[in-house]
């Protein structure tokens, strides 16, 4: 595998390949259930009704084109910085410098969200043990997987994942059971009719159902972290498209074969927002031990998260690092090969949202996660419009078609662009939702100091004759 363009690995510093055909296929799979789903699915089903489900397919379709887009990229040229590079390579070095630092930003606010959530998941279950204690026992652990090498990760993953993946399709199994054989407490209530019956498909008009579509999004945040793993994939030749390619089965069956049982079994009017409507279903149908059965997979799919945002933080930090657009220090390697500097900082950042969600418990969740939307709906854009400058590249005959060529091209790369901008608009739209778009305000003017900070320190180690920060910079292709 080529290193990262302009930024070559020094001698023994390379990360370790240590993720197999099994872990890469799974941590895809992964990354495709959430907390979005899990908790957040709830809200989304009281403001939209059935046609959540529309709007949940319309958004995995979207972002099926952003990973083939990705993919595309991927197996063009094999880079260890992922999106973050191509970035560099056809934007410029300010939009690799801004990109990386906001993946960076996604994944830590996520952190802070999915270990204060971690915690209250084992207050079910152990209301005794104050909530910091537990948020800080998950921190150290998941700190400690990532520190000793990335197939203990890969292998953690694999189980949250598969924990996440067994739970689903348990739920859909059960679910038609209950339509087809009617063993349960749900009655006759439990039937496919509920899908029309109380308002029709869209009871509360189309203008609520699009405005859920932010939330939506948030769903399906980290389905992109299969590019940062390719650095650290055995073959990506085989395992990258085999993980994009099998994404529409995964989000037909997780997202929309789920919410198609769910809303089946349980009307839709019966779901509360901050209510799990897998825990409505459970105990609707009326299985003994669901909620906590429930309670568990949520817990599993909370950590996962977490665990990716610490695994993806070090190596976009050590990128930035490697490009002279971190401190030299996160590009340093441990023993077993993984970014310990980067990853410490980012497990530092996250304890700092600990302490912030402790205080602020019953709206700091709803704001971190709006901020991950707004930096994921950026980190996906820039793929996109790399993507469509590389098609531009490949037909001028100036870059090499990849063996992996997306459906579509530019063409499609640029209806999912124009559809990510519309859920921007949604988010300006939705004052709970818009304070992530303050806080993007306050992120670019933060990214465009700090841009001018080391362009200036390049000027002067030119004039002082020293290396210049920007010398291994790409000029944009686009």
């Amino acid at each position: 595998m080529a290193s990262s363009a302009g930024a070559p690995e020094p001698a023994g510093e390379e990360l370790e390949r240590g993720l197999g055909p099994r872990q890469v296929q799974m941590i895809a799979i992964g990354g495709a259930i959430g907390v979005g789903l899990f908790m957040g699915a709830g809200a989304n089903i009281a403001k939209a009704g059935p046609s959540i489900i529309l709007m949940y397919a319309l958004a995995g379709v979207v972002v099926f084109l952003i990973m083939r887009a990705l993919g595309e990229l991927l197996l063009y040229r094999h880079v260890d910085g992922g999106f973050v590079e191509y970035a560099r390579e056809f934007l410029g070095p300010f939009f690799g410098f801004a990109t990386g630092w906001t993946y960076w930003l996604l994944w830590v606010v996520t952190g802070m969200a999915e270990l204060t959530a971690s915690a209250i998941y084992i207050n079910y279950w152990f209301p005794e043990i104050p909530q910091w204690f537990s948020a800080l026992v998950f921190l150290i652990v998941l700190f400690g997987v990532n520190l000793i090498s990335v197939k203990i990760f890969g292998e953690v993953e694999f189980w949250f994942s598969m924990i996440k993946v067994t739970a689903i399709i348990g739920m859909i199994v059960i679910g038609l059971g209950v339509l087809t054989l009617g063993f349960s407490d749900a009655g006759d209530t439990a039937t496919a009719s509920n899908l029309v019956d109380h308002g029709g498909v869209f009871p509360n008009g189309i203008g609520d159902s699009l405005m859920t579509l932010q939330g939506v999004m948030f769903a399906y945040l980290a389905v992109e972290l299969v590019g940062v793993t390719a650095a650290e994939s055995e073959d990506p030749e085989k395992t990258l498209p085999k993980a994009i390619n099998t994404l529409p089965w995964r989000i037909a069956i997780f997202y929309v074969g789920s919410l198609l049982v769910i809303l089946s079994v349980v009307k839709w009017t019966e779901f509360e927002p901050g209510v799990s409507p897998f825990v409505a279903a459970f105990a609707k149908i009326g299985i003994p031990l669901g909620a906590g059965i429930v309670n568990f997979v949520v817990l599993t799919a909370a950590l996962s998260s977490c665990n990716s945002g610490m695994y993806s933080t070090g190596r976009m930090l050590r990128d930035l690092a490697s490009n002279k657009q971190a401190p030299g220090f996160f590009g340093r390697l441990n023993r077993r090969h993984a970014p310990a500097n980067g990853v410490a900082l980012s497990a530092s950042v996250m304890a700092i949202g600990v302490v912030l969600n402790y205080f602020v418990p019953e709206k700091a969740f709803g704001y971190v996660t709006s901020v991950s939307t707004a930096a994921g709906i950026w980190t996906w854009c820039v793929i996109l419009t790399c993507h469509i400058l590389y098609r531009r590249a490949v037909v001028a005959g100036t870059l090499p078609s990849s063996p992996f060529r997306a459906p579509g091209g530019a063409i499609a790369s640029s209806i999912a662009l124009a559809f990510l901008i519309f859920v921007l608009v949604l988010v300006a739209m939705d004052e709970d939702a818009r304070i992530s778009l303050y806080v993007a305000v306050g992120w670019a003017i933060g990214l465009t100091v700090g841009w001018q900070v080391l362009k200036r320190r390049e000027q002067d180690a030119l004039l002082g004759g020293g290396p210049s920060s920007g010398e291994n910079a790409k000029e944009p292709v686009g």
